[in-house]
């Protein structure tokens, strides 16, 4: 479905846009572009007084924070200096809610909830890399806090084309309402 509608207390989710994660090849739009886009949005959304949440993802050096499983990912792994610094092209503002998570998920161990309900937020807006991961199962929980979703498709990037798709085109449709950045600027305008 289409985005049709912003609440009047809608927040922009931004996952982890941040210097590691940029830095990797994404498809099917480059990183620069996701900034860029996202940029235009987190600008927009400020402009209007209405909250812009920047997320990012790190670990701790030995690992000790990571969430528990058994998957091919490699949780402690060593990463380099600056790795999970978010983008300067974000310019940060004061009012900016910023979440470090730990997991995939934008709410899970973080107080992400809890800053939206303080502000009476009850619609969320989410952009970044990668989509089948931070992305989806920040939207995947958002819906389960009840909070209305709406997926920027253009806004956000996966490490393949398939994998993007997959969410674009069978997960997001069930959780919300996608859109581009075009239409959400549309909406923000209205």
């Amino acid at each position: 479905m289409t985005v049709t509608a912003l609440d009047p207390r809608t927040a922009l989710v931004v996952v982890d846009l941040q210097a590691g994660i940029l830095a990797a090849p994404t498809a099917p739009h480059p990183a620069d572009a996701v900034l860029a886009r996202s940029v235009d949005l987190a600008d927009a959304f400020r402009a209007r007084g209405l909250p812009v949440v920047l997320v990012r993802v790190t670990a701790a050096p030995d690992g000790a924070d990571a969430v528990p499983g058994r998957t091919d990912a490699a949780p402690g792994a060593a990463r380099p200096d600056g790795w999970d610094v978010l983008a300067p092209e974000l310019h940060t503002a004061a009012s900016d809610i910023v979440v470090t998570k730990r997991s995939w998920g934008a709410f899970y161990g973080t107080d992400l909830d809890l800053q939206l309900r303080r502000r009476g937020v009850t619609q969320v807006v989410l952009t970044g890399i990668a989509t089948s991961t931070g992305v989806e199962s920040t939207a995947r929980a958002a819906h389960e806090h009840g909070y209305h979703v709406s997926l920027v498709t253009d806004a956000m990037s996966d490490r393949s084309a398939q994998d993007h798709e997959h969410s674009t085109g069978r997960v997001f449709p069930r959780l919300g309402e996608c859109g581009t950045t075009a239409d959400l600027l549309t909406l923000l305008d209205a």
